[in-house]
Parts: C-alpha cells; structure tokens; sequence
C-alpha cells in the first residue's frame, strides 16, 4: 500500500479481504452468563420468567397456577418442611405425596452452557427423576448462575463438605425431542417454569 494511502487511512481491497479473513478466525465474543442460560434454557423448551423482587415472584407463581387451572391440583414439595420462606408466603397446601401434578422447588445452580436446573436430593428427595410430577415450578436466583456443570459439582462438593447430597442431577429436556439427539437420550423430559429473582 503506497504511504499515500496509509496517510489518508483508505485501504485497498486486498487488505480488507485480508482483515475479513483474519475476523473468522478470531473467538466469537461469548454472550454473558445470565444471557446464554436463557437462550439454552429456552431452546431446551423451557419456560423462562423473570422477577425483579419478592413480590413480582408472588404474583408470577400465581398466574402460573392460574394460566394452566392448576389452582385446584394438588403442589408437592419435598422442602415443605424446611425454612424456605418462599413457600410459606404461598399460603398454598402443600403434600409430600408425589403422586400429584405439580412439583414446586428451588435448585442448586443454573447451567448456562447447557441451560440445565441443577438438583440433589434436598430439592427432590430420593428416587428417580421419572417418579416425580410431570409439572415443575423451580425457583432460583441470579446469583445461582454458573457457566458449566464442573463448577455446579464444585461448589455443591465445597458446600456440603460433611456429607454430599445425593441424586445431584440436571433437568434440561422440558419438551418432547421429535429428532434423535443422542445427548437427549434416557433423559426424563419436564414440563419447567423457572422463576428467575433478581438477587444481584
């Protein structure tokens, strides 16, 4: 290039195909964290709600209930009888049968790689995932996004130092798979709402 157009900063053709080729090359910028979990989440089937504070979580959990007539049904929860404030502001009845239609739980740790719920045996006691109600309502808060499962597993592992939750696993197929995905495969498919609360 003559120093001419160096001077005036015009590039010729050859140089800027150049620069294109080199952009191809270089890493895509990733999206943040809390950005990514949703997009995976949602394309896992998933639905997504987001609150900015306590009460807007309050009135979310209630339009669900109503939007699906769930309102009669029957809610499990294998935490009603731990401090979990969210819970008790329900004023819900709550049953620890598992027979019922309805699931409502926090989890361990949001996956944003995978969009992938995060839980042990304290969200959903012992037994299998195909045992549990078809519906779940999980709740969860900013600060439990993480980038990948190995961090979920370290943190539940730093945690729990004593003793280890059992039956840590993920929830992330939440609608029926048509094309045969591999990864998919065994998986116990969920009908999720996630309410999303604002905690950072």
């Amino acid at each position: 290039m003559s120093i001419f157009k160096r001077l005036l900063g015009l590039k010729s053709k050859k140089s800027s195909d150049n620069d294109a080729d080199d952009n191809k090359f270089m890493p895509s910028e990733k999206p943040p964290i809390d950005e990514l979990f949703m997009i995976n989440f949602k394309k896992n089937g998933g639905k997504f709600i987001y609150c900015e504070n306590k009460t807007e979580l309050l009135q979310n959990f209630d339009a669900i209930l109503k939007e699906n007539d769930w309102k009669s049904k029957s809610l499990y929860s294998h935490q009603i009888n731990k401090d979990q404030t969210f819970l008790k502001d329900l004023n819900l009845d709550f049953t620890s049968d598992k027979n019922v239609d309805i699931l409502v739980s926090n989890c361990e740790y949001l996956i944003a790689n995978t969009g992938a719920v995060m839980v042990c045996a304290k969200q959903i006691g012992e037994g299998k995932l195909v045992d549990l109600p078809h519906n779940f309502i999980v709740y969860a808060t900013t600060s439990q996004l993480l980038e990948s499962l190995g961090e979920g597993l370290q943190l539940i592992k730093k945690k729990h130092k004593s003793k280890i939750p059992t039956s840590i696993t993920t929830l992330k197929t939440f609608e029926e798979k048509t094309d045969s995905d591999f990864l998919s495969y065994g998986s116990t498919q969920k009908n999720l709402y996630l309410l999303l609360l604002e905690d950072l």
